[in-house]
């Protein structure tokens, strides 16, 4: 396994340069010639962890048909889902951090793809400019990606919904997609270690629009952490298992505790 990880981890950033240097001809044309060479990337990358890596990736769930501006909330375990979800949208646009536009290459294309960085250290006014970006991107048709919780959080930790989704979800009038996964049991976050198995990604019922910012954001995470959990459940169960952190461990426990009926104690017999 540690030498599949090491293979995997080299091919993957060889396979991230490769593509960004071979396809930098197309960012002079317009950019709706670009998307194939992303869509490209994304799937060359999930065959090699595949094939390399052992890890093989289960989609359920069905998605609205492509070119529907839609509102995308995903749950964020590690960097998986930051390519993996790509070619299952006709147009995304990703809700990412600024710093990444800085990086050469990679960041001419997050410009290119006309992607919707957002500087943490702003604030209110950072919020307020995503929103306004993401609804403009939703008028074209486009799918506004966004990791409610902000950042990669390991499996089983208690979940952390920022107030940037239900912004969006207010500010662009559209039908919010909750995906579900548990990619962070096989490619766990801040280790270089890839552990064979199947990460299951579960597209789940659309929310639909004109619902109140309180009411949806119980109605998102209930949605995804609820299937997330189950996820987490079926690979734990598995045959040969990925190793389960602690806290995911007491999370399922916790969820089969919750689910056992208590038997009420005998009744003792008067006198």
């Amino acid at each position: 396994m540690a030498v599949r990880s090491i293979l995997f981890n080299i091919a993957f950033y060889l396979n991230i340069i490769v593509w960004m240097i071979g396809c930098t001809p197309m960012l002079l044309l317009p950019r709706r010639w670009t998307i194939g060479c992303v869509h490209g990337w994304a799937r060359c990358s999930t065959w090699l962890l595949e094939v390399i890596g052992g890890v093989r990736v289960e989609v359920r769930g069905g998605l609205p048909r492509r070119g529907m501006p839609l509102l995308v909330a995903a749950k964020h375990q590690s960097v998986f889902e930051t390519f993996a979800l790509l070619p299952y949208f006709s147009d995304p646009a990703f809700i990412l951090k600024r710093e990444l536009t800085w990086i050469p290459l990679f960041g001419w294309w997050c410009r290119k793809m006309r992607m919707i960085p957002v500087d943490r250290g702003r604030g209110a006014t950072a919020l307020k400019d995503m929103a306004r970006r993401a609804h403009a991107e939703a008028a074209r048709g486009r799918q506004i990606v966004i990791f409610p919780e902000g950042t990669r959080r390991p499996p089983g930790a208690p979940p952390q919904y920022k107030q940037g989704v239900s912004l969006l979800y207010a500010t662009m009038q559209v039908p919010c997609l909750p995906v579900a996964l548990n990619s962070g049991l096989f490619w766990p976050r801040r280790k270089w270690q890839r552990y064979p198995g199947t990460i299951l990604v579960e597209f789940l019922e659309p929310i639909p629009p004109g619902l109140d910012r309180e009411a949806f954001r119980e109605r998102l995470e209930t949605a995804i952490e609820t299937a997330s959990d189950r996820l987490l459940g079926e690979a734990a169960a598995a045959p040969n298992p990925p190793p389960i952190p602690d806290e995911a461990r007491a999370r399922l426990e916790g969820m089969v505790a919750a689910a056992t009926p208590t038997t009420p104690p005998p009744r003792r017999q008067a006198g």
